[in-house]
């Protein structure tokens, strides 16, 4: 039952971070969101710190995972790359690591800035592998992997502002398009 406590308190506050972000999230919402009593929340998490480790923690972990499953397998590395830029993604709501660039709390905190900055590190590794595979040298595969996550960092907040998912699927279909790719 422990461990269980403690995956609803990360994911309440996984979603709550997603909404308002961390500096704006108070342990009383988290409690409020998992319907956890108050001794549960400060046994697993004595400190808002701690919470917001172990949830930017678990949020850059499934956001890897879900951009490892595009870009590895069998399929042919154009296609793999496809399959990451396109994924269905809620272009309206954001990128859940992106976001964290902008908050006050994370960007503060040595621990949590390293959290969202290796996950972009780790990202463009991967992305830069499969340009790596289609024959790139390595630098010209880093410069097309950062261009590749900045299309969709940038269709995030094109579709934010537009409140308009199409701007995601657009800006990919332009990378796409000048990647030869459609």
């Amino acid at each position: 039952m422990s461990s269980d406590t403690r995956d609803t308190l990360i994911g309440a506050a996984q979603e709550l971070y997603a909404e308002s972000g961390v500096a704006a999230t108070t342990p009383r919402q988290v409690l409020q969101r998992s319907g956890v009593g108050q001794g549960s929340l400060y046994h697993h998490f004595p400190s808002k710190r701690e919470l917001a480790i172990a949830a930017v923690e678990r949020t850059v972990s499934t956001a890897l995972a879900a951009a490892e499953a595009d870009l590895h397998g069998e399929a042919d590395p154009r296609s793999r790359l496809a399959a990451y830029l396109q994924r269905p993604r809620d272009a309206i709501r954001g990128c859940r690591i992106g976001r964290l660039t902008s908050d006050p709390f994370v960007m503060a905190d040595a621990t949590l800035r390293d959290d969202v900055a290796g996950y972009f590190r780790r990202l463009l590794d991967e992305v830069g592998a499969v340009f790596r595979e289609q024959g790139l040298s390595d630098g010209d595969a880093r410069d097309r992997a950062t261009a590749a996550v900045a299309i969709i960092q940038g269709g995030y907040v094109l579709s934010r502002a537009a409140q308009d998912p199409d701007a995601m699927r657009s800006a990919v279909r332009g990378f796409l398009g000048l990647l030869g790719e459609r």
